[in-house]
This record gives structure tokens, sequence and C-alpha cells, in this order.
């Protein structure tokens, strides 16, 4: 991957082929999506999601299953059985865990018809209906496959969905030690509030001692806190793309 080019591709997937769809929820929204599945994004956020019965959307990458990724143990089967069994969402989030920058529209279709069998035969034929973009990066090409196979894509450009939204391409916030820091989490939960608007929260791995890409289970806590004091309507993906389209 070249720098400067991948630049141009990101750029271009942000402002080209963009299908705008309203966002006009009853109520503002929000959507907690934890990508990759850690083992952690699991066992650690898992009970802090059940303690205020809340369903979120794990984004799972079939070949990451019993492996590392950023050096962290991976899910197994038995835990992305046992979260689907919770009632969360599954999304897809390509097989391998790759950029869409690194593939024609033809590999990417492959990859993410190899990961949906990979789900389908381990949680009974169940069928990804959302699309995160690994590391968030996103090619204009890869938003026709991505629009084909699934109701929605998210990104990783911050800030809430109002007004309208490119569906392919859906802003969020980073649930990050490295972020963290710089959002107001208590004015993106009030924008949208005030603007029944969509606020999408990604994160990784979860614990007391996280990674840059990771948060602690306070902060998912305090996030639910803020957005149920503000009346938010808390959804998986799927369902917060219901409620608004």
């Amino acid at each position: 991957m070249h720098p400067y080019i991948d630049k141009m591709r990101r750029r271009a997937g942000r402002y080209l082929d963009v299908r705008k769809t309203p966002v006009r929820p009853a109520r503002g929204v929000l959507s907690l999506t934890f990508d990759d599945i850690p083992v952690s994004a699991w066992t650690e956020a898992g009970p802090v999601l059940a303690q205020h019965d809340v369903k979120a959307t794990y984004y799972v990458c079939g070949g990451l299953s019993g492996g590392r990724n950023l050096d962290l143990p991976q899910f197994e089967t038995e835990h992305l059985q046992a979260i689907h069994a919770a009632g969360h969402e599954i999304g897809c989030h390509t097989y391998e865990h790759v950029s869409t920058l690194t593939l024609s529209p033809a590999e990417l279709d492959a990859s993410l018809a190899r990961n949906a069998a990979w789900v389908a035969e381990r949680l009974d034929g169940y069928r990804m209906q959302t699309f995160a973009y690994p590391l968030g990066d996103c090619g204009f090409l890869s938003k026709t496959v991505v629009d084909r196979r699934f109701l929605c894509g998210r990104g990783v450009r911050d800030g809430v969905n109002i007004g309208r939204a490119d569906r392919n391409l859906l802003q969020a916030i980073g649930m990050e030690r490295r972020r963290l820091p710089g959002y107001d989490l208590e004015k993106l939960v009030e924008d949208a509030a005030a603007n029944r608007g969509w606020l999408i929260a990604y994160g990784h791995d979860v614990s007391d001692a996280p990674t840059a890409y990771g948060c602690r289970p306070e902060d998912i806590d305090r996030l639910i806190r803020l957005a149920r004091a503000a009346d938010l309507d808390i959804q998986p993906v799927a369902a917060a793309w219901r409620l608004i389209a």
C-alpha cells in the first residue's frame, strides 16, 4: 500500500458513490459495536451490556477465530455462539480482516461470501446484515459491493449521523484509549438526542489496561448511562437502521 495513493483512495471512498439516506428516527439512537472480537470484547464487555440489558453488534472475521490480532487472543467459535445466543447482532468485517483498499471488487465479494458461509455454518444459517470496514478503509469501488450485500456499512470517521448519511459509510466514534480523551461524550450524546441522530460507537478489546484500540468496562458503562439519561434508543446496527429507514 502506498500512503499517498491510499489517502486519495480513502478520500474517493468518502466523497464518491455517496448514497444518502435520511436519518430521522422517532428519537436519537445509539449503537455499540465491537470489531474483530478479541475475547475480552465478550468476556469483559458482555457483562456490562447484560447489566444494562443492551444489545450490541459484533463485527466478525472468520479468519481471526482462534488466532491473535494486536497480540490479543481472538474469539473462539463458542464465544461467537454465546454472543449470538445472548441476542447480540453479528455483523461482517471481511473474512481475512483486510483493508478493502487492497482488494478488487471481485476479491472483496469473495471475502464477504467466505465470511458469510463461515458464520452461517457455525450459527445455524445466520445471515449477517451489516458491515464494518476493517481499519476503516473504504475505497469507492468497495461501496457498490457492500451496498449489494448489506443494509449499511460503518466506517470510522468521527461524528454523529444527523439529517442524511451515506448508508455505505456511516460515521462513528472510537471507544478507544487513543481517541476517548479527545471526545466530549456528553456533547455527542446531546447532539444525537437534540437532532434525532444516530450515534455509533466502535471498540475492540475491553479491559482495565486496554490497548490503544480498546477501552475499559467503565467507559462502556458511562456511555450507556449518558445515552439512557438523554433518552437515546440503544439498538444494534441492523435494528437501528430499520428505525431510521
